[in-house]
């Protein structure tokens, strides 16, 4: 590999259980397994020497690509141009379902089109983040990669001499292998790439032709469920079939991204590890896609969210911000010295350090998931009210305290304002939950400590100088989770102070419609340098316009951020000041709020036609 490839230039596939990166130039350079948060098999986007990779692309020939998805499908395509001809390569990941299992399979076709073309296949797997050496069998239908700790079998798909010309077109590299083939006009081959598995075969055809038909059916099934039928359809239906490929399917939980250590910044030191549940992330998601119809995956991850809270609740503790897949908690962070980073970005770190952080936020979010289930006959049991009335009578005492925030501050602990909102988001809809249904709970120390919180952030949040509601108590830094206030409902967007939050927050943190989350010069979060906008922050901003009533400029600045996506419709977590997308990627956080800030403007859209009609 000669260079790395934008972020932006990859598509993502999966199975609901792990997920692998693929470039425009047909190089798979990411693929952890058995889950998101398992060691890494392929690693190039990390370290194209030492990162491992698989790719499949013409040979000595010059050519363009472009890149697509099979419609309603995350079935990527890669078409190869050239004079000579035009080849097609396709990617996908059969889904394996809700049982957990060590088997997962990346299929790979090539189909010639029109003309011919030479093919070289390289498959460098470079297991245990490149740490771990391996051997590479030969048998006699494949071959077999096997480290100390897994193995990655080599199917070929039958016939084999269709990709792998000549039994002299193979070669075997230092545990590599390396093949060269010709395809011709309407020639077909492929290979199907299995983990935990030491037999290899020759895969029919027809085999692959079931796999295929499978994914493409289960996923077209899947889209079809929705219920939107507003503007910008095609986005939002994208962004939904990348949150649910970042959902594992067995325990219902929502990764933030299936990237570990992509920078918020090019050469700098914010890598972080993006493979966990962030109980804040997934929260959000709920109104997203209940919005959507999607209620079955939402109950899904209601019920690992209870057991979350039951683990918190019968310990008096307060949530954690992040687990595993499973639920378990043990985040250990670390660096991997011997990997260069996205384009010498280091240190490359795994695992996360801020799982053990108190943000006192989450509470609401989780709050405000639970509340919405609820609302949609999503109810949780008694148990986990039980458990759900211990954390809230917990936050009761603690709402208080010091935290890290939203943003995971390396920092010292602060009095963040969006922690307090969230705290009484928590408290509010557990009064609405406890109201509506009729279960017990100290509704009235919950309604004191409510009001409390809301006298609190009217006195010491917002910054009469300043005009604006900020970061900090006894700071005047600004933050644009605050826009996130009038939909939570803890104020209404005509408010005179919210009013002039907005202005301050687009004077200081808007640049070309694009987002910072805060200004880390003036508020120091423990760690150097800067970092891009933030995607969801402009999404809340479309939002925040949209309620304030400035629909024109909520959807001119809504539909610039489609120009930021990627060729097919995927977002990182950041933009850079050059345009580029940074970051961990795909990002959760993006998608959710791109499909949110569609139903509030749709909405509003629709409201504003009906009075124009009316007049």
């Amino acid at each position: 590999m000669e260079s790395y490839p934008a972020i932006e230039d990859h598509g993502l596939i999966g199975d609901l259980q792990t997920a692998a990166l693929v470039t425009c130039d047909g190089t798979v350079d990411w693929f952890c397994a058995p889950r998101f948060d398992s060691p890494s098999i392929f690693a190039a986007i990390l370290d194209r020497e030492r990162g491992g990779y698989f790719r499949i692309a013409p040979h000595d020939v010059r050519y363009v690509t472009k890149q697509l998805y099979l419609p309603g499908t995350p079935i990527l395509i890669t078409r190869f141009i050239s004079a000579d001809g035009v080849a097609e390569v396709m990617d996908f990941m059969p889904v394996t379902g809700d049982l957990v299992t060590d088997t997962h399979r990346l299929v790979r076709m090539v189909n010639m089109v029109r003309g011919s073309m030479r093919f070289r296949v390289e498959c460098r797997p470079r297991f245990d983040y490149a740490r771990e050496k391996h051997d590479l069998e030969r048998h006699p239908n494949g071959y077999v990669f096997r480290s100390r700790s897994a193995t990655l079998a080599f199917n070929p798909v039958d016939p084999v001499r269709r990709l792998f010309s000549q039994r002299g077109d193979i070669r075997l590299e230092d545990g590599d292998l390396v093949a060269y083939g010709i395809l011709n006009e309407g020639d077909t081959g492929g290979v199907v790439l299995e983990t935990a598995s030491t037999e290899p075969r020759i895969i029919p055809p027809a085999e692959v032709e079931g796999m295929f038909e499978w994914t493409r059916d289960y996923w077209r099934r899947w889209v079809e469920r929705s219920r939107y039928t507003g503007r910008w359809r095609e986005m939002v239906e994208r962004s939904a079939i990348t949150l649910k490929l970042m959902t594992y399917a067995p325990t219902g939980a929502m990764i933030a991204a299936p990237t570990a250590a992509l920078p918020e910044l090019v050469g700098g030191t914010r890598n972080w590890d993006y493979r966990y549940t962030w109980v804040r992330d997934t929260s959000f998601s709920v109104h997203a896609l209940l919005g959507l119809g999607f209620t079955e995956e939402v109950s899904r991850y209601m019920t690992w969210l209870d057991e979350r809270i039951r683990e918190a609740g019968d310990h008096q503790d307060p949530l954690k911000i992040m687990y595993r897949v499973d639920g378990s908690s043990d985040l250990h962070e670390e660096t991997l010295d011997h990997l260069e980073g996205y384009r010498g970005s280091r240190p490359v770190r795994i695992g996360n350090g801020a799982a053990d952080q108190l943000q006192l936020d989450i509470h609401g979010e989780a709050l405000y998931a639970m509340h919405l289930a609820d609302e949609q006959g999503i109810r949780v049991s008694h148990q986990v009210w039980k458990s759900t009335v211990r954390l809230v009578d917990w936050l009761c005492h603690h709402w208080d305290r010091p935290d890290a925030g939203i943003w995971e501050s390396r920092h010292h602990p602060r009095n963040y304002t969006f922690g307090r909102v969230m705290s009484w988001v928590a408290l509010d809809r557990a009064i609405r939950l406890a109201t509506r249904t009729g279960r017990p709970g100290d509704v009235t120390q919950w309604a004191e400590q409510r009001n409390r919180i809301y006298n609190q952030v009217m006195a010491r949040g917002y910054h009469r100088e300043r005009g604006s509601f900020v970061q900090a108590y006894d700071e005047d830094v600004l933050d644009a989770a605050l826009l996130a206030m009038p939909a939570f409902g803890f104020v209404t967007p005509s408010d005179p102070l919210w009013q002039s939050t907005l202005k301050m927050i687009e004077r200081e943190l808007v640049s070309d419609s694009l987002v910072h989350r805060y200004d880390p010069i003036h508020s120091p979060d423990g760690l150097p340098g800067h970092e891009g906008t933030f995607n969801m922050c402009t999404f809340w901003y479309v939002e925040a316009l949209a309620r304030a009533g400035r629909l024109d400029d909520a959807r001119l600045t809504y539909e610039k951020m489609f120009t930021f996506s990627n060729h097919l419709g995927l977002y990182a977590e950041e933009i850079a000041a050059t345009g580029e997308q940074i970051g961990n990627y795909p990002q959760a956080f993006s998608h959710l709020s791109l499909i949110n800030s569609a139903l509030t403007l749709n909405d509003l859209l629709d409201v504003e036609a009906d009075a124009r009609r009316r007049r």
